[in-house]
C-alpha cells in the first residue's frame, strides 16, 4: 500500500482530534477513510467535516468493510481490548487510545492476540504520545545511561489535571465504575504512569490512598497519593488530583550523582562534583555536602504528540520505521494503576506481580454499586488541544 487507510472508532473528544489530524494531512503516510460512532449526531458532524469518509454506526461493520487498513480505538475504556482483539482477528492494524483497558486480565488477553497477529505482520500500537516529548526521551537516556548513578528516589507531583464538575457531567459513562472503571488514574494519568515506568522501571510494591469523589460529585478517585518501592532499593512517590488550581507538574529523580527535574517544560540537572556515596565514605566534614553544578539540559525541542505516534505507526506498517510504543507496553502502566486501586481498596501494600483475578473481583464490587448517570451534556465535545500536560 502507498498510504494507510484509517478508520476512527469513536469520534468523541479524542477520536475527533485523530480524525482532524488525519484529514488535515498531519500523518504523512495515512489518510482518513472512515469514522464510526453509535451516536447519530456525531456521524452527522463527521459527514459535514469529512465528506469523503465512509460512515459507520457499528465498529464490526467498519472493521470488515474493506475500507480501512488500520483503526484507532477511541471509545470508553472497557471496550478497548475487545475492539482491538476483533480488529486484529480481521488483520487490521490497530492503534489503541490510552489506557490499554481497565483491568490487567483483559489486557493480557489482548496482548496475546496481538502476539499472534504480529506473526502475520499485523501492527499493534498504543497512543502514548507523551513518549514523543524530547524532554522525557532525554530523561530516559540520562537515567538509563547512568548519568544520575545509583537511583535513590523519584517523585512525581502531577496535579495540573484540573477538571470541573461540567467535565465529569459531559458523558454518562464518565467517572463511574461501570462506565469508565476509574478516575484520575485511569483517565488522565495513564501517560504519566507509562512515562514513570518507562523511565524508572516497574515498582516491586505499591501502597496507595485513592480518595473517591473527594472534590467532585463522582464515584471514582479524584485524589491519589502513592508510595512505591523498587527491586534496586529506590523508592517513589506519585501524587495526583483533578481538583488543584493552579496545579503542578514536577517530576524529580535523585541519584548518587545528582538530581534531575522536569518542571515548567524544562529539564534541569544538578550534577554533583563527586558522587554522594563516595563523598559519604571519604568526607572529613560533619556537615558538609558534595558541591554541584546546575545544568539546563537542552534537547532538539521536538514534541510531535499524537501525529508523531501515528506517523511512526504508519512507518511500522509500511516497513520503514518503528513504533513510539508497542501496544503490548500498555499493560505496564495499567498494572501500576490497578495496584494503586487494589492497595487503597484493601488497605494494604500490594506486591507486584499481584493476582489479576483478585483485582477483577474487587473491581466488580465497585461496578455492582455503580450508578448510571443521565445528563443533558452527554454528547458534549471539547477542544483537547490544551489537555496534554506536556
Amino acid at each position: 500500500m502507498e498510504k494507510v487507510r484509517f478508520g476512527v472508532i469513536g469520534i468523541g473528544n479524542m477520536g475527533s482530534e485523530h480524525a482532524r489530524n488525519l484529514f488535515a494531512g498531519k500523518v504523512e503516510d495515512g489518510v482518513l477513510s472512515a469514522v464510526c460512532d453509535i451516536r447519530a449526531e456525531r456521524l452527522a458532524w463527521a459527514k459535514e467535516m469529512f465528506p469523503d469518509a465512509h460512515l459507520f454506526s457499528n465498529a464490526s461493520e467498519m472493521l470488515r468493510s474493506g475500507e480501512i487498513d488500520a483503526a484507532i480505538v477511541a471509545v470508553p475504556h472497557y471496550q478497548h481490548p475487545s475492539l482491538v482483539i476483533e480488529g486484529l482477528s480481521r488483520k487490521i492494524h490497530m492503534m489503541c487510545e490510552k489506557p490499554a483497558g481497565v483491568y490487567g486480565k483483559h489486557v493480557r488477553e489482548m496482548n496475546e492476540a496481538a502476539r499472534e497477529a504480529e506473526k502475520e505482520g499485523i501492527v499493534f500500537g498504543i497512543m502514548f504520545n507523551q513518549r514523543t516529548n524530547s524532554l522525557f526521551i532525554k530523561m530516559k537516556e540520562m537515567v538509563q545511561g547512568d548519568e544520575l548513578g545509583q537511583i535513590k528516589r523519584n517523585s512525581w507531583l502531577i496535579t495540573n489535571w484540573y477538571r470541573s464538575q461540567h467535565y465529569y457531567d459531559s458523558g454518562d459513562w464518565r467517572a463511574t465504575w461501570a462506565g469508565e472503571g476509574g478516575g484520575v488514574l485511569l483517565n488522565q494519568c495513564p501517560h504519566n504512569l507509562d512515562l514513570w515506568q518507562w523511565i524508572c522501571g516497574m515498582p516491586s510494591s505499591v501502597t496507595a490512598f485513592c480518595h473517591e469523589g473527594k472534590w467532585h460529585n463522582i464515584e471514582v478517585e479524584d485524589d491519589v497519593t502513592a508510595y512505591t518501592e523498587y527491586e534496586d532499593g529506590s523508592t517513589g512517590v506519585f501524587v495526583t488530583t483533578t481538583a488543584d488550581a493552579p496545579g503542578d507538574n514536577r517530576f524529580e529523580i535523585s541519584g548518587d550523582k545528582g538530581k534531575l527535574v522536569y518542571e515548567d517544560s524544562k529539564l534541569t540537572f544538578w550534577k554533583l562534583d563527586i558522587a554522594e556515596r563516595e563523598f559519604n565514605r571519604t568526607s572529613a566534614k560533619a556537615f558538609g555536602a558534595p558541591s554541584w553544578k546546575k545544568i539546563e539540559i537542552e534537547t532538539d525541542g521536538s514534541n510531535p504528540q499524537h501525529a508523531g505516534v501515528l506517523n511512526a505507526f504508519c512507518a511500522k506498517i509500511l516497513g520503514k520505521g518503528e513504533l513510539v510504543a508497542s501496544g503490548l507496553e500498555g499493560l505496564n502502566g495499567l498494572l501500576i494503576s490497578n495496584a494503586m486501586h487494589l492497595s487503597s481498596w484493601l488497605g494494604k501494600t500490594i506486591h507486584l506481580p499481584f493476582d489479576d483475578d483478585l483485582f477483577y473481583e474487587e473491581l466488580q464490587r465497585k461496578v455492582s454499586g455503580s450508578k448510571t448517570k443521565k445528563t443533558a451534556a452527554a454528547a458534549s465535545i471539547e477542544d483537547m488541544n490544551s489537555t496534554y500536560n506536556s
